[in-house]
């Protein structure tokens, strides 16, 4: 909890949802906003929450949330790169072999990759080691296409999982992929798709991870890969 023998500036207060005493991974955009641009907001957040209050009308403060995340994530940040390879399909995607990969740390229940040898890890306590998945070589969780829903699990330690909890399919969307399957919009979906806790080391998932899981691909005949990151 905040200390309350002192008086706390916004700046504090806004950057306190960031891994900070007020931890709230839905709002931890605040921290990246300057102080005006991050008062203007949690202003119009209270008015439309006013309005609220007399009609009801939700929509509003979802749209208004969305809008200032889009908004304070707009910069190039400090993974970007000028270009990258481009390697076009050599066959329709209707007759390709397709596999998913998300960075929203999924994995099947009981087979657990207990990150740092932690047991059990908890979300918050994932969130609180959050330095430590951003230094650290992600580890790959493979998925079984078709895994019911009650037997995946998500842990990530960079963005409020309560969304991927309530349906996998927002970040791990393998349902919407059987059914482009069944529909034949895919040639084929891999019989396994994959997962990882995407914050952590960029370095060594660009020169690590990244080719290795790369060779692996190759070696299954994958044609191609849908990268959903979060």
């Amino acid at each position: 909890m905040p200390d309350q023998t002192r008086n706390e500036s916004f700046e504090e207060f806004k950057n306190s949802f960031a891994y900070g005493s007020r931890t709230d991974l839905n709002f931890k955009f605040l921290a990246a906003l300057p102080d005006e641009e991050a008062g203007r907001f949690v202003q119009d957040l209270l008015w439309k929450l006013g309005d609220v209050i007399d009609d009801g009308q939700c929509d509003r403060i979802v749209e208004h949330v969305y809008e200032g995340q889009v908004h304070a994530y707009a910069g190039a940040g400090d993974c970007a790169y000028e270009g990258g390879p481009f390697t076009p399909l050599e066959k329709p995607l209707s007759q390709s072999r397709l596999v998913l990969i998300s960075s929203s740390g999924h994995f099947v229940e009981g087979e657990d990759p207990e990150p740092f040898g932690v047991k059990n890890m908890t979300q918050a306590e994932a969130e609180e080691r959050i330095l430590q998945w951003v230094r650290s070589e992600p580890t790959l969780s493979a998925i079984p296409v078709g895994t019911p829903r009650e037997k995946l699990i998500v842990r990530h330690g960079g963005y409020d999982v309560r969304g991927a909890q309530l349906d996998p399919n927002v970040v791990f969307p393998h349902e919407i992929l059987l059914g482009l399957e069944e529909e034949g919009v895919i040639g084929e979906l891999a019989a396994e798709a994959y997962s990882f806790v995407g914050a952590c080391s960029q370095r060594r998932l660009l020169n690590q991870s990244g080719p290795r899981w790369v060779r692996l691909l190759q070696e299954r005949e994958i044609d191609a890969a849908l990268l959903v990151p979060v």
